[in-house]
């Protein structure tokens, strides 16, 4: 390990550990500088909904500051104009930025979330992902690196099937590179980098083509069924190169790096199969994946969506798309999850993000335009919860319909002040 990575991840440990409560949410990028303190707004990237409102996909701002006299109303809002899947986003590695995009035509926005954090502002509108990365489609996840953002897509311009890449940028918009997905496991998801040991993970889902059709249709379609990830790749995060690849069936989906730098594994939940997965490193540096419990009835295909870990790498959250629930495990032994709690949080539930300090959960409610009210109602909301370590007990919700805003989906958390009122961070040591 160089003594700048070191340094890096000693900050990182300090910071985790102390006595002040951190808002950032916990499964973001070692590079991303963390908020110090409580949140003041979460930033919901929204899809629009023809005839609700304008109908464009926006970003909605909304007040997280019990202290605040906006708390738990919205504050601002901007559309992008049109509808394109609005999915999700991620900020630069400087956090003065947001990027967005839509699964449908590939564009990605860019929000000015520095300059006044209440009232973000759309800067650029990047038109041109597909060519410039030689035919990526569906940009997924928005991961910053120093001076840079990965991008894994989720599908191709050939034949809108699930072979896809990464592409990486430079934070001014400009393309770097495309890193293809190695031959047998082509598909793809999420990315997280693990810095401490220098391996990069990425998951699989599914291609366009089945991603944008109506769910029941696409579930009536035997064959498109069988087109979905079923791999993970494990990669030379320096080198940009695939070095495993690791079967976890039935699509697994977002990735969270256990955060404590001795701890040498991560989780990941299997949509298709309800079950949850650890993938863990041998002594001989390679790694294992491994099935390590069962979220709710795996017969019953309660369809696990996102999951959040908590800052001591002790509780896992993971919410389940079709009963609208969130279940609670127990992942102190991490190759034996326990259940320890569940809440029905609405009728569908997709999206969770967890305060630092793991007081305070976020839920939202859209999986895919074409996928919400699948078997039940289609509500649409924003919940925020708090957690005492034993329950959730709700503070607020807004109703995204009644608010004629659209469809809920990737959160993030916003502060005033903070770049004025920040220490260095790990990030920042680690760029230089």
């Amino acid at each position: 390990m160089t003594p700048l990575l070191r340094l890096a991840l000693a900050l990182a440990l300090a910071l985790g550990s102390g006595s002040t409560a951190f808002a950032d949410e916990t499964c973001q990028s070692p590079y991303l500088p963390k908020l110090v303190g409580q949140e003041d707004f979460v930033y919901v990237w929204t899809l629009g909904v023809e005839g609700l409102g304008d109908g464009s996909d926006k970003l909605v701002t909304v007040g997280a500051n019990p202290a605040r006299s906006d708390y738990g109303k919205v504050v601002s809002k901007v559309s992008v104009g049109g509808r394109h899947e609005a999915h999700h986003a991620g900020f630069t590695d400087d956090r003065r930025y947001l990027w967005a995009g839509g699964l449908d035509d590939s564009r990605i926005f860019v929000f000015d979330v520095g300059s006044d954090p209440a009232k973000p502002v759309l800067v650029r509108t990047i038109a041109d992902f597909v060519e410039k990365t030689g035919g990526v489609v569906g940009p997924h996840t928005f991961y910053p690196i120093p001076g840079r953002m990965l991008i894994s897509g989720l599908s191709n311009a050939s034949d809108k099937g699930g072979r896809t890449g990464i592409a990486e940028y430079n934070n001014d918009g400009s393309h770097v590179r495309t890193l293809w997905m190695p031959a047998g496991a082509e598909y793809g998801y999420d990315l997280r980098v693990n810095a401490h040991l220098n391996r990069m993970l990425t998951s699989s889902f599914t291609g366009h083509a089945n991603y944008m059709r109506p769910m029941q249709e696409l579930l009536a379609d035997a064959e498109a069924m069988k087109r979905f990830g079923s791999t993970m790749v494990v990669w030379d995060f320096h080198a940009r190169k695939p070095l495993q690849t690791l079967e976890v069936p039935g699509a697994p989906l977002e990735i969270r790096w256990a955060l404590d730098p001795t701890h040498e594994y991560a989780f990941t939940s299997a949509a298709l199969t309800s079950k949850l997965w650890g993938v863990f490193r041998k002594s001989d540096g390679r790694f294992e994946a491994v099935e390590i419990g069962a979220i709710g009835d795996p017969a019953k295909v309660p369809l696990p969506v996102d999951i959040s870990l908590s800052a001591d790498d002790r509780t896992l959250f993971v919410d389940t798309f079709f009963d609208g629930t969130v279940r609670v495990f127990d992942v102190s032994n991490p190759r034996a999850a326990r259940l320890i709690y569940e809440k029905k949080i609405g009728a569908q539930v997709n999206m969770v993000s967890q305060s630092w300090d793991g007081k305070r959960l976020y839920f939202t409610s859209s999986l895919l335009g074409n996928w919400d009210g699948t078997n039940h109602e289609d509500e649409q909301f924003l919940k925020a919860y708090g957690w005492d370590g034993k329950q959730l007990t709700p503070t607020f919700a807004i109703d995204f319909r009644a608010e004629q805003l659209g469809r809920p989906h990737h959160m993030h958390f916003g502060q005033l002040g903070f770049w004025s009122a920040r220490a260095e961070s790990p990030g920042d040591v680690a760029a230089r």
